[in-house]
């Protein structure tokens, strides 16, 4: 008689997950789950989520579903499961099926993730196939949004799609033992992306007080040596930036402690998988210009996020304190993210260090600072868009179009609230376009189609104008202030009557 209660009893489940539940490992997640437990079925992407079919004892499929729920990928988050008994088909493998396209439902697109500790070593490993290979990555980080041109998110449908693995790369992909089983942004310098010229050469021209124009995750920026005063000034001169400072790039966490104060909280935020510029106090005295950040107490600072990040840092030629890297892009324009789009830029920089990897959506980096222990985000862009702020109600499809400066526009789904990276200031045509750029990026993405669109009062906003034309859709007016307020309560999930107060500088 077994040991295990309902084992003679066989049941097959027909199991479907919603949330952040691809480009996160999920699948791979559940195949070893299945495996482990003896289990039958399937697994495989939709657009409307994650589908798995199970079969096998009843008490084997109590734990697999219990693991389900508990032992989720560190990136994953799950929103619904649904669980229903279907009948049996005496299936006794478990297997990896091909995605599923369903025209009217979505998925929630992850967003991109800095470099893990495990690939972390496999670059920096001069035994690893990957040594210095700048675009290591696995299914627990690297580039997601950046790269996804459509759902499910499969290679093919993201800009990796245009590079074959080769045989070492696909071992991997297929190897459900392996971190990089079903990492659809597999690569290493056999098949992979690669880089204009090398790194040293890099290094040998930020070290020459160069402005280097740096191709990353989201986009261009540009760079140079933070502690080369002459160098700083020219980037700032060059952008007409009089005083507004320039974000940097630490090595490591001793690097940042050594030019600012660093609290727990910043500490945390600093070295949290979304690597944002986190705005710190700074130490008088540093080796950092000046000019970085003039006449400013706070200076934003952000840790590497790539493995390019990491390798400009690294070797004979790296050792620098800090790296400006601040958004290639002309004032209040977009970040540049095309090689076309290089001559914008033709009067900013001295060189250029691009990649033949796309961009297909452009993100700028996100800036953060704590307060009472709590992270505070002002700018919300890499590595938290398209992360959605989940409701405490279904919405009818929605469209938030935002405010002139600064703008984010918001889509609604469900429950969710799906907020698009930072635009910027809607102050000239190449921004304008970059909103309906992203705009037509997300609806496809998530299959919405507004139904209402709601609209800054001020008639000389451009978002405003826009949501004006927009043909099919109820319009409604808010009022700048009161939008303020009511995104919070949205956020924090409140629904009672409030006194708010807005501190904005415009309106």
């Amino acid at each position: 008689m077994s040991s295990e209660p309902n084992c003679a009893k066989v049941l097959r489940k027909r199991i479907h997950i919603q949330g952040i539940v691809q480009g996160v490992g999920f699948r791979p997640f559940v195949y070893e789950l299945a495996v482990a437990n003896q289990l039958g079925g399937w697994v495989r992407n939709s657009s409307e989520g994650v589908f798995i079919e199970v079969e096998g004892p009843a008490a084997r499929l109590e734990l697999f579903e219990g693991d389900l729920r508990r032992r989720r990928p560190v990136l994953a988050q799950i929103d619904r499961i649904q669980v229903t008994d279907i009948a049996q088909q005496g299936t006794r493998d478990f297997v990896i099926l091909e995605s599923e396209q369903v025209t009217e439902e979505f998925v929630l697109v992850p967003p991109d993730i800095a470099t893990c500790a495990e690939c972390y070593n496999d670059f920096t490993d001069p035994a690893n196939r990957r040594y210095r290979y700048p675009f290591t990555n696995c299914t627990n980080c690297g580039p997601r949004y950046t790269i996804i041109r459509d759902i499910p998110y499969d290679r093919p449908a993201t800009t990796m799609g245009e590079f074959p693995m080769c045989d070492d790369c696909r071992a991997e992909y297929g190897n459900p033992a392996d971190r990089r089983f079903h990492a659809q942004p597999n690569a290493c310098p056999v098949c992979g992306p690669a880089l204009s010229v090398p790194i040293e050469r890099a290094q040998d021209w930020l070290r020459a007080g160069k402005v280097v124009a740096i191709k990353g995750l989201g986009g261009f920026h540009l760079a140079c040596d933070a502690t080369n005063g002459d160098a700083v000034r020219r980037l700032r001169g060059r952008k007409r930036r009089s005083d507004k400072p320039f974000a940097i790039m630490a090595p490591d966490l001793a690097a940042v402690e050594r030019c600012c104060e660093v609290s727990p909280a910043d500490r945390e935020a600093l070295e949290s998988p979304r690597r944002p510029i986190v705005i710190l106090p700074r130490r008088p005295g540093t080796g950092i210009s000046e000019a970085v950040a003039p006449g400013n107490k706070t200076i934003g600072v952000m840790l590497p996020y790539t493995p390019l990040h990491h390798l400009l840092f690294a070797g004979a030629g790296g050792g620098f304190e800090a790296l400006v890297m601040t958004s290639g892009n002309v004032s209040e324009e977009p970040i540049v993210s095309r090689e076309e789009e290089l001559p914008r830029l033709a009067s900013l920089y001295d060189e250029v260090l691009t990649h033949n990897r796309k961009i297909h959506t452009r993100v700028d980096d996100s800036v953060v600072r704590t307060f009472e222990g709590e992270v505070r985000v002002v700018r919300r862009s890499r590595g938290f868009a398209p992360q959605p702020v989940r409701l405490a109600f279904d919405m009818a499809p929605a469209l938030g179009a935002g405010g002139e400066l600064k703008n984010t526009f918001c889509l609604t789904k469900q429950s969710y609230a799906i907020l698009s990276q930072h635009i910027g200031d809607l102050e000239n045509l190449e921004t304008l376009e970059f909103f309906h750029e992203t705009l037509a990026h997300m609806k496809r993405f998530y299959r919405i189609e507004p139904e209402v669109v709601g609209y800054d009062l001020h008639p000389g906003y451009l978002s405003t104008r826009a949501a004006l034309e927009m043909p099919g859709v109820r319009k409604v007016g808010v009022q700048h202030h009161h939008a303020h307020i009511a995104s919070c309560m949205a956020e924090n999930g409140l629904r009672d009557k409030v006194i708010g107060v807005s501190f904005d500088g415009t309106g």
